[in-house]
């Protein structure tokens, strides 16, 4: 088909020359609303759609975007215009790509020309020059952005307008140029040009950027003019280039040929990086005008620490080379920096491989020294130049993209990962090549025949590239039986034993002494077979150093031969000579009265000496560590040469050893010490070491656990917030803190306004929970704190929820008082609340009178009456002189009056007036005791009329009018009303109703669990021991990364549903968080979904749901507290009195200059980049989850995405494919590309996230970086002590500062289901306690995928924050743990910030869950960073890094595997009738070992000790007594079944894997909770639970059966109870948790889906959810791959389930008690007699089933009656019986079974014969068989009506609890599957 473009565009077709007339009015001064400068000249009627200017074919997508996007912009005040834009695109994208041959191209442009046709016609104009009208435009928004440019305090929308003047300005330019002579074009330009500007990230370093408020910063000018220190660089014409550099970088570019993209981003992040250590520098080591050594000194140690100690392991000398002159050294450290970070940034996937990088530099280094030294080149006589010149993107195609290939080319050879981990080099493989000084063989320029660039067929050898033989070795499988066992040990008990020794002094008998020492002989062929780390390397080393014999060194190549050699002399020495000597001593005497008498050796005991004196080096090294580190880290030879025989020289895991830390041991010692003069009685007084005190140390600080807890010592919280979040001055110095309890006792000098600022803060945190639908309009009212001068004298008025129902007790208690005023004085300030309220509510009510009343008799009266009332109460008269029983009614008028007061009514004036009267009147005649007092008040006339009002309220107004003036309030002006609209007085007035008016409900608030729960901790977090909080100026600055994939981004409008939809999310949000839909709906003004629709708040409705699930903007919120929280405390910082009076977001409103440095404030110190991998692709797509990600940077302008895209380029007519990584954000709306880097190939060569972490961190910033995972959350008031964790840095742990600071985690997804509750518990114990002990003291945490803080230098010159080779590195988190442990890092944990999580909340999601990370365990377990870890771990590092990585897994497997081994030996002592006799022979003997045995064990059977860190836990955050409730009422809700069945998931997954491979990362999907139906639970758990527990039940009632005779119930009981319940939860559990999963409905359905699922025949594209085929082939994919090793394990595995056969053919009643083997053969015969009528079934039914039914069943018939004929026959000749048939059962399943097995391991040799389609048949067969078992159970339980009731209770005891409409969310789809 022939397009429909013209051949060869001309430029210009379908512009009109000439200039005809006039131009259009001029331009406007004040802009449209529209955003268009000009007022327009079209035709009014014409109104064109927007040409879709996102979805673009990638050819020339970034070529000819700005142009229709500008096209968009005029198209309704300029369409002519708007039209010679796409004109001009059309025209470019056509040039790119004439033949259309891009992918959408030709549709694109035919969808243009079409629309170019359209807009021809209709936006023609007879007598106006198309390009006139251009530069009317062009000159309009030239001038428009020229005038308003310099401004940098504009309004959102002014400055949204300016942007979009200079990018119409800049695009109408482009489109001149090309219609214009070029003459024009250079007056264009000499008229103020405005050209195409690229958007900028943070600093806008082009010129004109100088206005935005971050420029204006000291030290970005100070750091900006180092970076533009150009003096004494090379000419520019030695580069040809033409002018002179701009800057180092600059110069960097044309001197080694980095991209464009790549020099602007980097720029800007040294810019940033010296700029913030200038912050820190102290006042005399810094100018403001002038960068400071310090800074940049530390970065030099930071960036270049690792290549340093690089170069020193490889004997190399550096190539950083300085200068003395200081000026040129500060010059050449910012060029080395730079250089190193430019590397880095176009590094790509180069930058998993730091000694690559170290390798690259190391050249590159020498190479800058010799430009700037102007050296010559001795072998070309000429100057240095860079080996690969600078030509454009000469770096990535010459450096980066040779090796970038290799690694390609490897992973292509790994089939995804499925292959052996021997057969192919991965990230680390090849990173360590460069750990070798072969290395520099490669050369530079690089040689790329060296065979480093060699990739091998997977068939052939690897050619010699020596990588270290200890990374080689330690991919493949060994380091799993490297673990060491003490073999000897039980040899030595077993010969002790036999000796019947009766003293410990008899082993120094000759005889035993020699027996015992004979284990050395075992020891000996044992480290001949096995290896050892000190004397000999094994056979079994050997073995597996194999396949890496290719890639090993020679040295280490004699290594192991001599190890052999010498294991080899000593096992064949120690048994001859033991042999030979033999009891052949020979004695020497020893003096009299000596302990022995004389010493008798043998040659023996002296070659075992020798064999044993080896060790004692190793002792020595293990009792001083100091020794053996710098052994380790040491590089001279002669430390070498002690090292080379231990271990291979590695450049990782050196020096690694750590003081075991015991902070709280010197200040004990201290207390111990010191003397005490006791000022009371001591109780204990011979008690020494003041043990009390060292109690009290030691004891738990401040835990703030319940809401009454928080309000005791609320007061409190001011001081404790001034110690941890006000930056410290001067006068109280940054050493405030020593000890544990020093928040809480140690007086500190307050800080300037620190009360003020805790109010300011706190209300923000109220104000946000408001925001977050936490806490509604009232309980906002009850918690805010009022902002007033008296804050300033630390005069605080507190929350109301505080004061509570205060007020109300005070007058009770006033009311009832008898007694001395003094009492009663005691009374109400021992409550120090009730004393506040009442003092707050005698200032509230003076201060409403004085506002209230403007009378000037009104006010005399007033102030009389006060003024008597403070009298009597200085001089303790008021219950004297005053009527207490008059509060109540004068409560309850002045009540009145405030109420009045706030409705605010004019026609409410009158009553107004009444209710000060009658205030008035109480007071004056009811409360006033003494009458005297009333002649004190001045009235005009004391007449008779005078005190007749009142008694009579009408009076006023309608008697004695002539003497009206003269009685109070009489006048109209004598009030002041309605109030005028003043918000703080509102504020005040309302607060004083609340205060009179709350109740004791309001001592709940916040009645919402979340918020009290982030109060909570936060108040507890306060008095925790954290850094100083430095000011936002002078803090480390960071950077949060969140990887992001395919998740939710908001929900959308289809998947919320209808809120009457029982399955749609927005129903299942609503009874969830009833109370949060209520205050929702509040704060929008609605009364339901209804009126959101109508209002148009459907997008605030979608936003409200997205953020209760695990939504990416719910983490956005979260991390862009961060921001807040800096621009708050910045604001702090600067604030004033008067602009903290004014509050921060008036402040922020109104002060457009101090919001722009709190903005620049914030953009220096914290950034925030999703890596979304799919965004290109979603873009494509059109997916909603693009325009939901740009609505995200809609909202958060200051939030960047950083993705992968993938852009088709057209070169001599072919289509190429070009990656590019992208940093975006948005601009007025659209997406805008800040940088783009060229990549040598598609990035995701390894694991998906650490690649798409890996992508994006080129573009973060700082000197952290926290690492957060979508399905996380984060609040306020945690961001605000951001600036104390990242102090820590600063701090030492040991010997070191940390390198990753671990935080603690709050699970926000267990309020509802029970599961979810389990989860969330046993999560929050490993993620506090655990992790707790695992960072001090054990020395072993790692990184867990939690939201760790990285030293971002540290990790991004180490390899990353994560490692991404294909499978090995599944659990790529940990891998970053390890890799920072390796290389002397420190990992520490705070527990004083939290970080909210979201957790899988159904089985089926916990269990994929589960199956992910027990798949990552293997590949740990047979991972180099574990064996590197094991070997250079101390003792007891050792031990506890393996219990807390893979030890785990590893025990639970072989605690598993130990029940089948002790049931098959059972089933072998109970069939060969062995036990039988063993059993009767101690009955016999009255031997009760056994049973008592077996009854001590079976408590601990229970398992009850593994909830304990939970329990404890739990006991810490919320009290002991809570903990137990929990604790037993998680075991009501079938905890244990829970746990129980994880652990079958985790064997079952990790044991597979280690296997046989096949680690994958599964998706588990985190929505809502839903009823899962029987197929899918059986596809799940059918090989991972089902089978292994009907093999468990199988082999226990075999064992049952054939017992009984002989053996007591209980001691069956006591031996097989636990095994019974593991075998019934691993057959339950799924059934059990499942929502609904007993109703009949839901069952029904169940079942139809079931038997439509086994039915349906596979094939391609039919996925395994669909059809039973499809899955069974899928269940299989681990067998593809697995090796013949493999396989052989599986066929051996699988031969266990003979046994059955074999053991019980002998117990049935036909075979006559015969044991002879023919009864054996005789049953395979029966098997095979089975197995071919279960084919000619098959036969029949392919042959006779289609066209003679009748015949089929007749056939099916005769083969039924003639089985039924041979059992009757065989029951009378041969006495078959019943139980004969029951045991045939039980004997020929699992061989049907165990073949089914053999014949899956051996499927390549079968699969295409008539076999396998037996065998599959045969397997579905048993899968139907298993799902009807499994399935009766449900459906007679679903019958049962209050079963449905029981389960639902226990499954969501949670919801219940909270009186939660739960029912309605279990019925789920029920009303769409009528």
């Amino acid at each position: 088909m022939s397009e429909i473009v013209p051949a060869e565009p001309i430029e210009g077709i379908y512009f009109e020359r000439g200039e005809t007339s006039t131009a259009s009015a001029s331009a406007s001064e004040t802009p449209h609303v529209t955003l268009a400068i000009t007022n327009g000249s079209n035709n009014d009627e014409y109104a064109p759609e927007p040409f879709d200017s996102e979805r673009l074919p990638t050819v020339f997508a970034s070529e000819i975007q700005r142009f229709l996007r500008v096209a968009n912009l005029l198209g309704k005040e300029e369409p002519r215009v708007a039209y010679l834009c796409r004109v001009h695109a059309f025209v470019i994208a056509h040039n790119l790509d004439k033949n259309s041959s891009g992918r959408g191209v030709r549709q694109f442009k035919t969808s243009l020309l079409h629309r170019l046709e359209q807009d021809e016609h209709d936006t023609k104009k007879r007598g106006t020059s198309d390009i006139r009208e251009l530069k009317h435009v062009y000159r309009a928004y030239r001038d428009y952005y020229i005038r308003h440019d310099k401004a940098f305090d504009l309004e959102q929308s002014r400055r949204e307008k300016l942007i979009n003047a200079r990018d119409i300005a800049s695009v109408l330019f482009e489109v001149l140029k090309t219609v214009t002579d070029p003459t024009a074009t250079q007056a264009l330009i000499q008229g103020n040009a405005i050209h195409r500007k690229t958007e900028f990230n943070i600093l806008p370093l082009e010129q004109g950027g100088i206005q935005h408020a971050i420029m204006q910063q000291t030290e970005i000018k100070a750091a900006i003019a180092v970076i533009r220190n150009v003096r004494g660089l090379p000419p520019a014409q030695d580069f040809k280039k033409h002018g002179a550099f701009l800057d180092l970088f600059d110069f960097l570019h044309h001197c080694f040929g980095f991209q464009e993209a790549n020099v602007a981003n980097q720029r800007e992040h040294l810019i940033l990086l010296l700029a913030n250590m200038q912050t820190r520098q102290t006042h005399d080591q810094k100018s403001f005008l002038k960068l400071g050594e310090g800074g940049v000194d530390e970065l030099m140690r930071k960036f270049f620490k690792n290549y340093t100690n690089w170069c020193k392991f490889l004997e190399r000398k550096s190539n950083i080379r300085l200068p003395f002159v200081k000026q040129e050294a500060q010059q050449y450290k910012i060029l080395y920096i730079g250089l190193y970070l430019l590397i880095w940034g176009e590094a790509a996937n180069l930058r998993f491989m730091p000694e690559c990088l170290c390798y690259i530099f190391h050249h590159m280094a020498y190479e800058l020294h010799g430009i700037l030294s102007g050296a010559i080149s001795l072998t070309t006589w000429e100057k240095v130049m860079p080996a690969y010149g600078g030509e454009p993107e000469s770096f990535l195609i010459n450096v980066v993209t040779p090796i970038y290939n290799v690694i390609s080319k490897e992973v292509a050879n790994s089939n995804g990962g499925a292959a052996d981990h021997s057969v192919w080099r991965n990230y680390d493989d090849l990173n360590e090549y460069f750990w070798s000084p072969d290395c520099f063989k490669i050369g530079w320029p690089m040689r790329e025949d060296h065979d480093f660039f060699f990739v091998r067929d997977r068939k052939k050898p690897k050619p010699d590239v020596k990588n270290d033989p200890d990374a080689s070795s330690s991919k493949t499988k060994e380091k799993k039986k490297r673990e060491k066992r003490d073999e000897e040990e039980p040899e030595a008990i077993i010969i002790i034993a036999c000796h019947d020794l009766g003293s410990p002094i008899q082993l120094f008998d000759a005889i035993v002494f020699e027996d015992i020492i004979s284990i050395f002989i075992t020891s000996a062929i044992l480290k001949l077979i096995q290896g050892s780390h000190v004397f000999v390397t094994a056979i079994l080393d050997i073995a597996f150093l194999w396949k890496a014999r290719y890639t090993m060194e020679y040295s280490q190549k004699v290594k192991l031969v001599m190890k052999l050699i010498l294991a080899v002399i000593w096992t064949i020495v120690l048994p001859v000579c033991y042999a030979n000597s033999r009891r052949k001593y020979t004695c020497y005497s020893t003096k009299y009265g000596s302990l022995i008498e004389e010493w008798c050796f043998t040659s023996y005991m002296v070659a075992a000496a020798i064999y044993l004196t080896t060790n004692a080096v190793e002792v020595v090294l293990f009792f001083v560590p100091a020794v053996a580190k710098y052994i380790e880290v040491s590089n001279y030879k002669i430390c070498r040469v002690l090292s080379w025989w231990t271990q291979p020289r590695i450049y990782v895991g050196r020096g690694m050893q750590e003081d075991q830390i015991k902070p709280l041991i010197a200040p004990t010692r201290q207390i111990m010490k010191i003397g005490v003069q006791y000022e009371w009685h001591e109780l204990f007084p011979k008690v020494k070491s003041n043990a009390g005190a060292i109690i009290a140390v030691w004891s738990p600080v401040v835990i703030i656990r319940t809401l009454g807890m928080l309000r005791s010592r609320f007061d409190s919280l001011p001081s404790a917030f001034n110690v941890c979040l006000i930056p410290p001055s001067s006068k109280r110095g940054k050493k405030k803190r020593k000890g544990l309890l020093s928040n809480i006792f140690q007086k500190l000098p307050d800080e300037k306004n620190a009360t003020a600022k805790f109010v300011v803060v706190w209300n923000q945190i109220v104000n946000q929970l408001r925001l977050e639908d936490l806490i509604s309009n009232r309980e906002m009212d009850l918690m805010m704190m009022p902002v007033s001068s008296e804050l300033f004298s630390s005069k605080v008025r507190w929350p109301v929820f505080l004061l509570a129902n205060k007020f109300s007790t005070a007058l009770t208690i006033a009311k009832d008082f008898e007694g001395k005023e003094e009492t009663l004085v005691k009374k109400i300030t021992k409550d120090k609340y009730m004393f506040y309220a009442v003092r707050e509510c005698y200032q509230s009510l003076k201060y409403v009178l004085e506002i209230l009343v403007e009378g000037s008799m009104e006010k005399r009266i007033i102030c009389d009456i006060l003024s008597e009332i403070e009298k009597n109460i200085q001089e303790t008269n008021l219950l004297k002189n005053f009527n207490m029983k008059v509060l109540p009614a004068l409560h309850a008028k002045v009540v009145e009056l405030a109420e009045l007061l706030m409705e605010g009514e004019k026609d409410h004036q009158h009553k107004i007036v009444k209710a000060l009267l009658d205030i008035f009147e109480l007071v004056t005649n009811d409360m006033m005791v003494d009458s005297r007092i009333l002649e004190m008040f001045h009235f005009p006339d004391q007449n008779e009329c005078g005190f007749v009002y009142f008694r009579n309220d009408d009076q006023l107004f309608d008697t004695v009018e002539k003497n009206r003036d003269f009685y109070p309030f009489s006048n109209e002006n004598s009030i002041q009303f309605p109030l005028p609209e003043n918000g703080p007085m509102m504020e005040k007035i309302k607060r004083f109703h609340l205060l009179l008016t709350v109740k004791e409900a309001a001592m709940d608030v916040p009645a919402n669990l979340d918020a009290r729960r982030r109060i909570s901790f936060f108040a507890t977090s306060l008095f925790t021991d954290m850094p100083d909080a430095p000011k936002v100026h002078n803090m480390m600055p960071f950077c949060v990364i969140t990887p992001h994939y395919i998740e939710d981004i908001n929900f959308s409008l289809k998947e919320l549903g209808s809120d009457k939809e029982e399955d749609s999310i927005i129903f299942y949000m609503q009874k969830i968080y009833p109370d949060e839909w209520k205050n929702f709906l509040e704060r929008m003004g609605c009364e339901n979904r209804l009126c959101l629709e109508d209002e148009h708040k459907i997008e605030d409705l979608r936003l409200w749901a997205s953020f209760r699930g695990q939504t990416l903007s719910r983490t956005v919120r979260g991390m862009m507290y961060y921001r807040e929280a800096l621009k708050l405390q910045a604001f702090l910082d600067m604030a004033e009195e008067e602009d903290i009076l004014e509050g921060y977001e008036t402040a922020e409103r109104g002060n457009r200059a101090l919001f722009a440095r709190l903005e620049a404030l914030a953009d220096m110190k914290y950034t925030y980049v999703i890596s979304c991998q799919s965004f290109a692709s979603q873009k494509a797509m059109n997916d909603p989850r693009y325009q939901d990600m740009i609505d995200l940077m809609t909202r958060y302008p200051s939030l960047r995405v950083a993705y992968v895209e993938e852009k088709e380029k057209i070169v001599q007519g072919k289509t190429h494919k070009v990656y590019s990584s992208k940093l975006v954000k948005v601009v007025n709306g659209f997406e805008q590309t800040i940088y783009q880097i060229k990549l040598p190939g598609p990035p995701h060569l390894g694991e998906g996230k650490p690649e798409n972490q890996n992508n994006a961190i080129i573009f973060t910033r700082g000197e952290a970086l926290q690492t957060i995972d979508m399905n996380q959350d984060n609040y306020l008031e945690e961001a605000l002590k951001i600036r104390n964790l990242l102090q820590e840095f600063l701090r030492r742990q040991g010997r070191r500062p940390p390198t990753i600071l671990g935080l603690r985690e709050h699970i926000f997804t267990g309020s509802v289901s029970s599961l979810a509750w389990f989860m969330s518990y046993q999560e929050t114990s490993f993620v506090t306690i655990g992790q707790r002990l695992l960072a001090n003291p054990l020395r072993v945490r790692f990184h867990y995928g939690h939201p760790d803080v990285f030293d971002r230098v540290f990790h991004i010159t180490r390899g990353g924050i994560s490692k991404a080779s294909k499978t090995i590195n599944l659990s790529e988190d940990v891998f970053a743990g390890f890799n920072s442990t390796l290389r002397r890092g420190c990992i520490s944990y705070h527990e004083y910030l939290q970080i909210g999580k979201g957790r899988d909340v159904a089985l089926n999601q916990i269990s994929k869950f589960e199956a992910k990370v027990a798949n990552g365990n293997c590949e740990q377990t047979i991972s180099r960073d574990i064996f590197r870890l094991g070997r250079q771990f101390d003792f007891f590092r050792m031990l506890s890094c393996y219990f807390t990585t893979i030890g785990f897994y590893f025990s639970s497997l072989i605690s598993v595997i130990g029940i089948y081994v002790f049931l098959y030996g059972q089933l072998y002592l109970v069939l060969s009738g062995l036990e039988r006799a063993l059993v009767v022979e101690a009955r016999l003997k009255n031997v009760q070992s056994l049973e008592t045995a077996l009854a001590s064990q079976s408590f601990i059977q229970l398992g009850l000790l593994t909830g304990l860190p939970m329990v404890m836990e739990i006991g810490l955050e919320k009290g002991f007594l809570t903990a137990l409730k929990d604790f037993v009422l998680m075991q009501l809700q079938l905890a244990a079944v829970f746990f129980t069945f994880a652990l079958g998931t985790k064997t079952h997954y990790y044991g597979r894997t280690l296997l046989h491979g096949g680690a994958k990362y599964r998706p588990t999907g985190r929505k809502v909770v839903f009823h899962a139906s029987f197929t899918e639970n059986y596809r799940l758990y059918s090989r991972s639970h089902f089978v292994k527990a009907f093999e468990l039940l199988l082999l226990l009632i075999v064992y049952n059966m054939f017992r009984r005779s002989y053996q007591s119930s209980m001691a069956y009981v006591l031996i097989t109870y636990a095994i019974w319940f593991m075998s019934l939860t691993w057959l339950c559990a799924p059934f059990l948790f499942n929502p609904a999963g007993f109703s009949w409905t839901k069952t029904v359905d169940d079942w139809k889906e079931w038997n439509k699922w086994i039915r349906l025949q596979g094939g391609i594209g039919i996925q395994q959810d669909k059809s039973w085929h499809s899955w069974w082939h899928d269940e299989q994919t681990h067998l593809r791959w697995s090796g013949l090793a493999s396989r052989l394990a599986e066929i051996l595995l699988s031969l266990r389930f003979f046994i059955y056969q074999y053991g019980l053919v002998y117990h049935l009643d036909i075979s006559q008690h015969s044991k002879n083997f023919l009864v054996y053969v005789l049953s395979w015969i029966v098997i095979v007699a089975i197995f071919l009528l279960v084919k000619a079934v098959n036969m029949g039914r392919q042959l006779l089933s289609a066209n003679h039914q009748l015949g089929f069943r007749l056939f099916k018939a005769f083969l039924f009656l003639a089985v039924l004929a041979l059992i009757f026959t065989l029951s009378i000749i041969c006495e078959l019986s019943l139980m004969d048939l029951f045991v045939c059962c039980l004997a020929f399943l699992p061989t049907a079974w165990g073949m089914i097995l053999i014949a899956q391991a051996v499927r390549p040799k079968i699969e295409h014969t008539g076999l396998w389609d037996f065998t599959r048949a045969l397997a579905r067969e048993f899968d139907y068989g298993m799902g009807i078992v499994l399935f009766g159970p449900i459906a007679i339980l679903a019958w049962l009506p209050i079963i449905k009731a029981f389960h639902a209770r226990f499954l969501f005891n949670e919801a219940f609890k909270r009186h939660l409409q739960i029912q309605p969310i279990l019925s789920g789809k029920k009303k769409h599957r009528t």
